[in-house]
């Protein structure tokens, strides 16, 4: 366990804990695309996604196109993703909005032993093996875990 006064190279802000990771992880995940939007760093992205904000594209592989029957049918989707530039080792954060030293899983940060990331989004097409969509909040290159219809959402 790591713990340190004051910002340092290491990245931590006064209060904030991190620990060792495990020598190797439980499970594999397949990432079965790619999310696209207008974000190239966790500064310009957005907190909180917005059912008016610009529309984004998730492109699915191609061996996962007919998976994607039927989705168009739904007003809202639940997109899974993968937050490939979090950090993993913070078990005690102080976010800035707050100053105010938070447990890791008492916060809703990007920065988690697992950075899974879930976003309700407004579904707005489906063409082939991309999905547009209106409400995300990661950045461009985000790898997708999943996409699920919002329960009772259906048209």
């Amino acid at each position: 366990m790591t713990d340190r006064s004051s910002d340092d190279e290491s990245g931590l802000r006064q209060g904030e804990i991190a620990v060792a990771l495990p020598p190797q992880s439980d499970a594999g995940l397949y990432f079965i695309g790619t999310i696209h939007t207008p974000w190239h760093t966790r500064r310009e992205c957005p907190k909180r996604g917005s059912f008016d904000g610009p529309i984004c594209s998730i492109v699915v592989d191609e061996r996962w196109r007919m998976a994607l029957t039927g989705l168009a049918g739904h007003r809202r989707i639940q997109v899974l993703y993968w937050m490939q530039r979090a950090r993993r080792d913070l078990v005690l954060q102080t976010p800035f909005s707050t100053m105010r030293t938070t447990g890791t899983f008492a916060l809703r940060s990007p920065v988690r032993p697992n950075p899974i990331a879930s976003s309700i989004v407004e579904l707005v097409a489906v063409d082939g093996t991309s999905v547009q969509v209106r409400g995300l909040d990661c950045l461009d290159g985000t790898p997708l875990i999943d996409l699920k219809p919002e329960r009772g959402a259906s048209e």
